[in-house]
Order: C-alpha cells, then structure tokens, then sequence
C-alpha cells in the first residue's frame, strides 16, 4: 500500500465506520421516518455441515424449524468460521477479528489462564446496540 495515497484502518476505525454506514443506511433509507428496523438473528452452530438443513439439501436429517426460518428470512449460503473448535470461532464472529488477535487462541475454560473473551474487544453486540439496536 505503500504510495497509495490510502491509510490503513485498525479495527476500532473500521467497525466505527461499517456502524456509521449501517446507521446512513438505516437512517437514510425511510427508517427513522417511522419505518422498523430489520430484525437480525444470528444461529450460529457447532458442527454443522454445509448442507445438514433440509433447506440446503440434507436427506437424512429433519430440520422444520431451521428450514422455516430460512423461508421467511434471509439465506446466508457461503460463510468462513475463523476456527475449528467452539470459543474461538465464537471469538471471531463477535469480535471479526482473527480468534488469536481477539485474545481467545483456545476453547475458554479448557485452560486455568484462559478466562474468555477480553472485555476491551468490541463487539458486534455493541455495534448494534449503538445502532439503536437491543441486544
């Protein structure tokens, strides 16, 4: 990047940001005219596969609710979870940072020094919740 003339934006910077365009977004789209705002909802799962919804094409499971949500809302079909395992992949949604960078590099009590997630770590919660949203 170097002579680009662009600076590079660290998280804070950038999530101040993305909040700012969502509240232009939110705000300029008819919204604070009286409109509702979007619900979001974020089901977030361990160990399920690509395809384990019938909605998504699963033959040997049952899923009714799953795949009634996804009839009424929107359908997310690609998406990265920044670990294998429970803690830091839930890190890493929150904060969408890497887990090791959000502070949380294992499972959160697996080790005596790993007490969780770093309260000084922004996240999405928060975002929204500057947003106007309840969280």
């Amino acid at each position: 990047m170097s002579g680009s003339g662009l600076s590079r934006l660290n998280r804070r910077q950038f999530l101040a940001g993305a909040a700012g365009c969502a509240a232009t977004a939110v705000f300029g789209s008819g919204l604070a005219r009286g409109a509702r705002r979007p619900n979001v909802i974020i089901i977030y799962t361990d160990d399920q596969g690509a395809i384990d919804a019938n909605v998504y094409g699963a033959k040997d499971l049952v899923t009714p609710n799953i795949d009634a949500l996804a009839g009424r809302g929107v359908r997310f079909t690609q998406f990265y979870a920044p670990s294998a395992i429970c803690s830091p992949s839930r890190a890493g949604l929150l904060t969408g940072r890497y887990p090791v960078r959000a502070g949380v590099p294992d499972n959160c009590g697996s080790k005596k020094d790993s007490p969780g997630l770093p309260g000084a770590e922004v996240t999405v919660a928060e975002v929204f919740k500057r947003a106007g949203y309840a969280t």
